[in-house]
């Protein structure tokens, strides 16, 4: 049974397949370092959202639980604009919306979108990403430090975590004032996740907190917290999780086999079957062309920390790059207007129709 949650804990596809018989098998799944599973089941969801370090990452190659981004296109392609390509929103619309994207990446005005061009383009949505994430954390450090000191303790933190999981504020606050048992593992079930995750949530808070160590996280610091791709330190760190979560010998390095690696024997139908194929091609062709740097079958701890830098500009050019050549028909190594409409659901996730009708007459 434990092979069989690994396995759909890592296709999420599939257990919207299997929900009904899961539910009633199996417990919520979740590494240490990803809290999705408890986010989920939070009636309210808000003070989650709020305080915790959230799963998912914009702009950032790598999932917190090691899954591939599968978002990552659309996300360094539009910016802060995502929302505006939803997949019920009328494709007239999202077709103009795209041809003036296309003239703002197309910086010399040439009617086609060269790699450099494209290259300063993701590095502009990706800032666009990173001034998000701080406008976020005021409001999120604004929540975790009410009386506005400017400084956060690992125990205001708890405090503030729990309350939001439904705990007495007044009552924690009093009983880590006085160093009692908080007793959680004793309420119901979703409430016992909460130790759990403020486990795997200390370290995180304390390697956020920067030289000299004070062992309190002011808001650049909590910034670092939520969102360790701010922070090269933390960066690191989250490289080491993953790392921790894949590695199968201990050293520290990761080879194709435990990259991709699935528990044998768990896959009940062929749907599941054609799950478990498609992830495994995904991860085998990002390893091999792109994560292994050098090409010698091993990802190290610092090859995987170049791969999720969001701001590394030698790897925007190269999904620059790559990003061109999915859509490059004439295969002059550039992308026209007309190629980009056509490859519109690969790059804004919302796919158009009649994409070059009058193109250039709109253009």
């Amino acid at each position: 049974m434990a092979a069989q949650r690994q396995v759909w804990c890592r296709h999420p596809l599939a257990v919207s397949l299997l929900f009904y018989l899961l539910l009633h098998t199996m417990d919520v799944c979740a590494r240490p370092a990803n809290m999705s599973a408890l986010k989920d089941k939070n009636p309210t969801g808000k003070d989650d959202n709020e305080i915790l370090p959230p799963d998912h990452l914009n702009g950032v190659k790598m999932e917190m639980d090691g899954h591939l981004n599968k978002d990552f296109h659309q996300e360094v392609f539009l910016g802060k604009e995502m929302e505006e390509f939803e997949e019920d929103s009328e494709p007239r619309r999202n077709r103009k919306k795209l041809i003036e994207i296309f003239t703002k990446v197309d910086f010399n005005k040439d009617r086609s979108v060269s790699a450099k061009e494209m290259q300063r383009w993701i590095m502009e949505k990706t800032e666009e990403h990173f001034q998000e994430a701080v406008k976020e954390n005021k409001l999120s450090f604004r929540a975790v430090d009410p009386d506005g000191d400017g400084h956060v303790t690992w125990d205001e933190y708890r405090v503030k975590f729990l309350a939001s999981k439904g705990f007495n504020e007044k009552e924690v606050a009093e009983k880590i004032k006085n160093n009692e048992d908080l007793k959680v593992d004793e309420e119901s079930k979703y409430r016992a996740k909460s130790q759990e995750v403020l486990e795997s949530l200390k370290d995180r808070w304390f390697q956020a907190d920067n030289p000299p160590a004070d062992q309190l996280l002011n808001e650049q610091e909590f910034l670092s917290f939520l969102h360790p791709e701010h922070s090269r330190g933390m960066l690191k760190y989250m490289v080491k999780e993953i790392v921790r979560d894949l590695d199968q010998d201990g050293d520290k390095k990761l080879t194709l086999s435990e990259f991709i690696s699935l528990p044998m024997g768990t896959v009940e139908n062929q749907q599941a079957q054609d799950i478990d194929d498609d992830w495994v091609r995904e991860r085998k062709k990002e390893f091999e062309e792109v994560i292994d740097a050098n090409h010698d079958g091993i990802v190290t701890m610092d090859e995987l920390e170049e791969y999720m830098d969001p701001m590394n500009e030698y790897n925007a050019l190269n999904e620059a790059k790559q990003m061109i050549a999915v859509a490059d028909e004439n295969q002059n190594h550039n992308l026209e207007l007309e190629e980009i409409l056509k490859y519109s659901e690969y790059f804004t996730g919302s796919k158009l129709m009649d994409y070059a009708r009058n193109v250039h007459e709109e253009f």
